[in-house]
């Protein structure tokens, strides 16, 4: 028997089962990582370990002793930071320190706080307090803390989660660092397949209705470097092989049989003497990006953060937009999507210039901004009846009603905005865009607040009606494999201020595109590698001269 197990255990909130029939058992100094989607009862898990949760029934077991609560024997590392805000770095460890050593003398619990702040690399940070810091130096506080009190096991409840992908990453690899020194039992839950492979000897797949799925060994050699992995043949073939079966543990179930959308003209909100501009719509370059800039003014003078930005796009292309924290991707989409004033250069729209918002150009955000009262179906209505006036009601509702569908809400449309999970909003978010029959499509992050796997499913379903509409789009994103997978060509940008395109990426991979396909595309890798090689040299702010590479 290992050092955790849990033997049949279950638990229940009232007649609604969250796991069922869970037999897991750690070896000591065991990594294992329970990976699942949202609603799967991974933190119900971890808080049954924790002994902050009992079973309905079952047993949850440390040493093979009942776990009857939580115990400092049992450290444990939660998403949010839960750090005091009055207390410096070396206070908020040293809180638990002497919660769990009382009786050490003052030289020694110094020595203790200070052992553990330098092992998460903050002992240049010591004496500030967590309002000071950034959510990753935050999250590596709470690291410290929880190792300070040499617990035999340590349990992470998605810790990483609220992270960019930049820190998520260089963080996971020190956790990893940190484990193969101290060699304590972890128990880590994810939603992110490569933070599992980095971390785990053992990863455990956990089904949507709460029972434990397949369980994969991972025998790639320790230090695992994020970057040398990506040429590693057993991380490529273990990272296909669990994409696969979380993909099909998660396969939404498809809606009824395709729709054709209704023979209506959109018009869109323009003035009169432009409507006639709708129909002809010109190939080359439909959209053009010239020599674009975004300057704010500040009270020590003018600040340049998008400069000279050059892009030529033809009609029915889609592009990633990708880089580093504050390099200005969010801002060139809103000055495209003419929410953001243009400070100097010019941005054209099927021959003309973009100036002020319009339905022609819809937006999808990171959060959709539903109307909460509203259904899903009127939710998307309130675009259609704009922008297709001369079509009758029974029109209107039938395109409602095809892109619901195609987006698998089929079956969804007549419930509260305010019923639905976040990734059914976004569902509603995305549908309401190709609603609007839009010449240009824009998406700032639209899968920036959901989880990994969340994020795969909506990434096949924008795959799958864009493949249908073919309408130019825009995609900001810092997830690689998002940004590859849904473009013709990534567009990475330096780093801000002063930020411009560094490198584009031509993707020539075949459509229509599955992530399941695409790992194993004997391209795939190599792409990516470009893409990680680019964002590496711009790590930490750095500003290496940029070779850019301008669309004609």
């Amino acid at each position: 028997m290992g050092i955790l197990t849990l033997k049949n255990a279950a638990v229940s909130h009232g007649d609604t089962p969250v796991l069922r029939g869970i037999d897991l058992d750690v070896p000591e100094g065991e990594f294992v990582v329970l990976l699942g989607f949202s609603g799967t009862g991974k933190t119900t898990l971890i808080n049954l370990l924790a002994g902050l949760q009992a079973p309905t029934s079952g047993e949850a077991l440390f040493k093979g002793a009942p776990i009857r609560g939580p115990g400092p024997e049992r450290g444990v590392i939660f998403q949010s930071y839960s750090l005091m805000p009055w207390l410096t770095v070396a206070g908020n460890v040293r809180l638990a320190v002497e919660a769990v050593f009382p009786g050490l003398g003052r030289a020694e619990t110094d020595a203790r706080v200070a052992k553990y702040v330098a092992m998460v690399g903050l002992s240049h940070a010591a004496a500030r307090r967590p309002a000071e810091l950034s959510g990753g130096m935050r999250q590596r506080v709470n690291v410290a803390r929880a190792l300070a009190m040499n617990p035999e096991v340590l349990l992470l409840d998605e810790p990483l989660s609220a992270l960019d992908a930049l820190t998520r990453g260089n963080l996971a690899s020190e956790i990893e660092a940190i484990w193969r020194a101290e060699r304590q039992t972890c128990v880590l839950v994810t939603n992110d397949v490569d933070e599992a492979i980095v971390l785990a000897d053992r990863i455990v797949a956990l089904r949507p209705d709460g029972t434990l799925g397949r369980a994969f060994q991972v025998d790639i050699p320790r230090p695992r470097d994020r970057g040398e992995m990506n040429h590693h043949a057993g991380f490529k073939r273990l990272r296909a092989e669990v994409t696969r079966h979380l993909m099909e543990l998660g396969e939404a179930a498809q809606s009824g049989g395709a729709r054709t959308l209704p023979d209506v003209t959109p018009i869109h909100g323009v003035p009169m003497a432009q409507a006639k501009a709708t129909g002809g719509l010109i190939d080359q370059r439909f959209l053009d990006f010239s020599q674009l800039h975004k300057v704010y003014p500040t009270p020590k003078g003018p600040l340049t953060v998008v400069e000279d930005f050059d892009l030529k796009m033809d009609r029915g292309e889609f592009v990633s937009l990708i880089g580093h924290s504050g390099c200005g991707k969010s801002t060139v989409l809103t000055m495209a999507a003419g929410l953001n004033a243009i400070s100097k250069g010019a941005i054209k729209l099927d021959g003309r210039h973009v100036m002020g918002a319009d339905p022609e150009r819809a937006v999808v955000f990171q959060s959709p901004s539903l109307f909460p009262w509203l259904t899903a179906a009127e939710n998307v209505a309130v675009g259609v009846d704009k922008v297709y006036p001369r079509a009758s009601r029974a029109e209107r509702r039938e395109v409602v009603e095809y892109y619901l569908e195609r987006v698998g809400l089929g079956n969804a449309m007549d419930k509260p905005a305010a019923d639905l999970s976040n990734g059914m909003k976004q569902r509603v978010g995305i549908a309401r865009a190709f609603a609007l029959s839009p010449k240009l499509l824009l998406l700032d992050e639209p899968f920036g607040m959901l989880d990994s796997l969340t994020r795969w499913e909506l990434q096949e379903v924008l795959m799958e009606v864009w493949e249908r509409t073919k309408v130019t789009a825009i995609c900001v994103t810092h997830d690689v494999d998002e940004a590859i997978l849904l473009a013709d060509r990534v567009v990475m940008m330096t780093n801000g201020p002063q930020a411009t395109i560094g490198k584009i990426l031509d993707v020539d991979l075949p459509r229509p595109r599955t992530r399941a396909a695409l790992l194993e595309h004997p391209d795939y890798y190599a792409y990516r590698q470009e893409v990680l090689d680019f964002l590496e040299a711009y790590e930490h702010g750095a500003t290496p001269k940029p070779k850019a590479e301008k669309a004609a």
